[in-house]
C-alpha cells in the first residue's frame, strides 16, 4: 500500500551515479560526454570548498 505524498514535502530521487542525467560536455578532442550524477556531485562539492563570504559594502 502505497503512503499518501505531501506535496509541500520534495521527492528524493536516488540515481546510478554513474547514469547520464541528460546533458553533456564536448571534451578537448571533440567528443560528447554524458554528464553524469556523479560528476555534479563533484562540481557541487567543489563550490561548496571554494565559496567565500563578500565583503560588506558600506
Amino acid at each position: 500500500m502505497n503512503q499518501p505524498h505531501d506535496d509541500n514535502e520534495p521527492r528524493v530521487v536516488h540515481v546510478d551515479p554513474q547514469q547520464p542525467v541528460g546533458g553533456a560536455i564536448i571534451d578537448a578532442h571533440g567528443q560528447e560526454v554524458p554528464i553524469t550524477e556523479k560528476m555534479i556531485q563533484h562540481a557541487c562539492e567543489e563550490l561548496d570548498d571554494e565559496w567565500f563570504l563578500a565583503p560588506a559594502k558600506n
